[in-house]
């Protein structure tokens, strides 16, 4: 049989009957998407996925010491001011896109490791398929004696499940996966679902803005009964920010937006910008996720020239030049790592230097030698 015969009758075939199994078995999932990532990263990470094989598997984050206690929270911490009064500590922990947090196991650790070193926000979201994991880990945390006035818990609802009544419900059913009575920040997680056949019944005759409005008012009305204490959104660009400037949902009050989680580090476009300001000049808090570069340019970032030179000025490593330049531009960030000594270096790291005007401006220029501009490569570093 020729090469051409083969890959007719048995290669091509073949394909399509897995990815067909493949597709059935995510839509048989309450999330699909987030049961395609659960599985998709760990497997392209060299990972054996929990989606197939079970949650305990995966090697990764070390077991917690049954007689470790808190230890002491960051000197000097930096808070961002919510609506309300509320605080949010600037330097988080994310729980997201890495394969062991996917696995339930080495979540808890994960977040009693995080806990105990003294962190006290965690960033999570429907999508991670990890609520429960994660509230183990911070009822574990209290057990030992961390406060949870002092854990600022952030979740994010998914838009498949937008919608008023579908909002309401899911809401609570994080509450209760998470084992809290209350969340501190829930983000309406993007604008929009990829596609139409993924929403809620809430949102089937609805258009994007309609649906985001009627999501809005529900966490406006659980703001109201205590459920979350803040709500904002993530992803979001200015037209979609415009669209929640109302005082007043079908006689509800509107919740202030109080966050917006981006993805922000020195390599994005201009265009971020135009949110960026938006946001400031309406007193919309910003998060800024993947501020180590992401997964397009995490390594671009840790073999930039400038950002070594600073380390080595500093006596700090990439990472947490970049984490620091974040704060100091006003933003929250959310770092993710299962490695406890990686947490307590972007934890504590962080807080003991600040770095100079003239360093924050060549950092905050990176933008345009990545697009090609190089006239800033010979400017002087402090």
């Amino acid at each position: 049989m020729g090469i051409k015969n083969l890959l007719l009758w048995r290669v091509i075939p073949t394909i399509i009957t897995i990815v067909a199994v493949f597709i059935g078995w995510l839509s048989s999932h309450e999330l699909p998407l987030g049961v395609f990532f659960a599985t998709i990263i760990p497997i392209a990470k060299g990972f054996l996925p929990p989606t197939i094989v079970g949650h305990g598997k995966m090697s990764g984050t070390p077991e917690v010491p049954t007689d470790l206690l808190p230890q002491s929270r960051p000197e000097t911490e930096l808070f961002l001011e919510l609506p309300g009064g509320y605080q949010m500590p600037m330097n988080g922990l994310g729980m997201c896109c890495r394969p062991s947090a996917y696995d339930d196991v080495l979540v808890y650790r994960t977040i009693l490791w995080y806990l105990l070193l003294g962190g006290r926000h965690i960033d999570g979201a429907h999508l991670y398929l990890n609520h429960k994991a994660i509230g183990r880990g911070i009822e574990e945390a209290i057990r030992r004696g961390v406060d949870r006035n002092e854990i600022f818990v952030t979740t994010k609802i998914f838009p498949t499940q937008f919608g008023y009544q579908s909002t309401l419900d899911n809401i609570l059913t994080y509450l209760q996966d998470l084992g809290l009575e209350y969340v501190d920040l829930v983000l309406l997680h993007f604008p929009s679902a990829p596609t139409s056949f993924l929403l809620s019944s809430d949102c089937k005759q609805d258009g994007p803005s309609l649906c985001r409005r009627q999501t809005w008012k529900a966490l406006s009305e659980l703001r109201q009964q205590g459920k979350i204490r803040n709500a904002g959104v993530s992803n979001f660009a200015k037209k979609h920010l415009v669209d929640l400037e109302v005082d007043e949902l079908e006689g509800v009050a509107s919740a202030p937006v109080a966050n917006n989680q981006i993805q922000f580090n020195p390599f994005e476009p201009e265009h971020v910008m135009e949110t960026v300001e938006y946001c400031s000049q309406h007193n919309i808090t910003i998060t800024a996720y993947s501020p180590l570069g992401g997964l397009m340019d995490r390594e671009k970032a840790f073999a930039n020239e400038l950002l070594s030179k600073i380390s080595v000025l500093y006596q700090k490593t990439t990472s947490q030049i970049m984490l620091r330049w974040a704060i100091q531009r006003g933003f929250a960030v959310i770092p993710g790592t299962g490695n406890p000594n990686h947490q307590k270096e972007n934890l504590h790291g962080v807080y003991e230097f600040e770095l100079s005007d003239n360093d924050m401006n060549l950092i905050n220029e990176l933008k345009y030698t990545a697009q090609g501009f190089t006239h800033l490569d010979a400017r002087k570093i402090d």
